[in-house]
């Protein structure tokens, strides 16, 4: 049978027919589909899914799943894996005995996101198995094989995905689904408890696990050589999405460059076959390296193949190095004449920018606003803000915020810019952005009465990734940031309407010239996340 498939979704249904029995993730493009799908069924009687505070303790739960002995999933997007890298790392140092799958969506070309990364290092720096699909049915195939590796070699496994697979749909064939595991929780202490002395061993284990690994690459059967008939001068190595760019460049290749097509390896399961690198370039003059995201096997492979072979690719010139691959780069590195002829000659009007803004309506809006006339005539200041919908208060008509750098790096910076002597530092955050890495910062500023205002946009929502609930309700954000300790002589609440923006300016502009810690929160529920909810039935 046949289905058409999300590449998210095609991760999710291959997760739930590998018998996953818990999947866990926190919402960020473009990931979010794969756990919205196994929450969705859940909801109708499936395995356990649903969101966490963050992607770290998205993987710490994976983890207690798979210590009880059975198969769990996490899901996020790549700078996601930087704030689960802890967990992550040190796995590949535990006995995984239910199968550990972690499904990492990076974003090349920054659709939605503040950079560009390579996940891939993330399994290099590990040394656990790292699995690229390069269409929707490797993307079903390969999340069920991943549980089977993790618990052969008993480690983590990572699926990297992009954001073109990620969102684009395809036919995939389904196989028989498989139950749950059923294994009694792990006994054995010593692979857990990563203390010096265990793990030191445990980490001896993983290097010779690492030699097996190779070995598992070398003969897996997506890291596929072709050689027979073909011209051993001009190697081509692809990676994911990169050979299907190459593929609908072949017969253009074929027939532009002489007749005969170059050796090339694809390569879908790492760590990297070097031994097929090294089949693959014995004659080679040239190896051109077409691989989504960053020169990961580019940068390898001049440490790898002989000096003689030229290595070329996204480091000298042939195909971007910043942004997505699409056929026409590929072509154009492959030595082709643009597809010109082939493309009908169009003429389009100079179209009006349209930069993203906040909808109409929007609580940021009003509460922006309230910012600027409670900030007006105070300097110097600094407004640090976050990840979230409220970025666009940089943009134009706003201009309230200064800084967006990393998930709950605006509590930090307002500190540091307070104790570096700004008078009025001011934060702004939103809910769910505090809940998953807010806090820690509002603590340290506790600590201090660091000479700063943090805002709280609450806007009871995780609005930016499709409106999903936030960990903890609007109404019990007060007793948790008075518990951490900020005072509640300078703790407001305030609600986020226009009709009260000059009140809401003065009581503002008060707790900004405090000469200590003060925290606001400024309510009004996304209007989107109203209508989701209403079309749910909720109330």
């Amino acid at each position: 049978m046949h289905n058409a498939l999300l590449g998210d979704e095609a991760v999710a249904v291959g997760g739930i027919h590998a018998g996953v029995s818990a999947s866990y993730g926190y919402p960020g493009t473009p990931s979010t589909e794969i756990l919205e799908y196994l929450i969705q069924h859940y909801e109708q009687g499936g395995p356990y899914a649903g969101w966490c505070a963050n992607e770290k303790t998205a993987l710490e739960s994976a983890l207690g799943v798979s210590f009880a002995g059975r198969r769990a999933l996490v899901t996020l997007k790549h700078v996601g894996l930087n704030v689960a890298a802890d967990p992550f790392i040190n796995a590949g140092l535990l006995g995984i005995k239910g199968g550990l799958v972690v499904a990492g969506a990076d974003d090349p070309g920054m659709h939605s996101s503040q950079n560009e990364q390579d996940s891939r290092f993330y399994a290099a720096f590990a040394l656990v198995p790292c699995l690229e699909p390069r269409n929707q049915q490797e993307a079903y195939d390969m999340t069920r094989e991943a549980f089977d590796i993790s618990e052969k070699f008993q480690v983590p496994v990572l699926i990297r995905l992009t954001t073109r697979l990620s969102h684009a749909r395809a036919a995939v064939s389904f196989r028989e689904s498989r139950p749950q595991n059923s294994c009694a929780k792990t006994a054995d202490t010593a692979k857990w408890s990563l203390l010096p002395a265990y793990a030191r061993r445990n980490y001896a284990n993983l290097i010779e696990k690492h030699r097996n690994l190779r070995a598992w690459s070398e003969a897996h059967r997506v890291n596929a050589l072709e050689l027979t008939g073909q011209d051993p001068t001009f190697a081509v190595i692809t990676a994911g999405l990169g050979g299907n760019y190459y593929e609908e460049n072949l017969d253009d290749f074929v027939r532009f460059r002489g007749g005969t097509p170059p050796v090339r390896l694809h390569i879908g399961a790492y760590p990297l076959p070097e031994e097929a690198l090294g089949r693959l370039c014995e004659h080679a003059e040239t190896a051109l390296v077409i691989e989504e995201g960053q020169p990961f096997i580019e940068e390898r492979l001049r440490g790898i193949l002989p000096q003689r072979v030229r290595v070329s690719g996204k480091l000298d010139g042939p195909l971007p190095r910043t942004g997505e691959l699409d056929p026409d780069s590929v072509r154009k590195g492959l030595g082709l004449p643009p597809r010109e002829n082939m493309l009908a000659k169009v003429t389009l009007p100079v179209l009006p920018a349209r930069p993203p803004q906040l909808c109409q309506g929007c609580p940021h809006s009003d509460s922006y606003g309230t910012l600027k006339k409670a900030l007006a005539g105070l300097e110097p200041f600094s407004v640090t803000a976050d990840i979230g919908c409220y970025s666009l208060g940089a943009l134009p008509p706003y201009q309230a915020i200064e800084s967006i750098v990393c998930m709950g790096a605006s509590v930090g910076m307002a500190k540091g810019a307070a104790d570096a002597g700004i008078p009025y530092a001011v934060a702004v955050i939103g809910d769910s952005t505090f809940l998953h890495s807010g806090i820690p910062g509002l603590i340290d500023a506790v600590a201090g009465d660091a000479k700063m205002t943090l805002i709280i946009l609450d806007n009871s929502s995780v609005a930016m990734t499709g409106c999903q609930t936030p960990m903890m309700p609007s109404s019990r954000l007060r007793n948790l940031i008075l518990g951490i300790g900020v005072s509640e002589k300078h703790f407001l609440e305030l609600e986020a309407k226009k009709q009260l923006l000059e009140e809401n300016a003065l009581r503002l502009r008060r707790e900004i010239m405090h000469p200590g810690l003060s925290v606001a929160v400024f309510q009004r529920e996304c209007l989107e996340a109203g209508r989701k909810r209403l079309n749910q039935g909720k109330p």
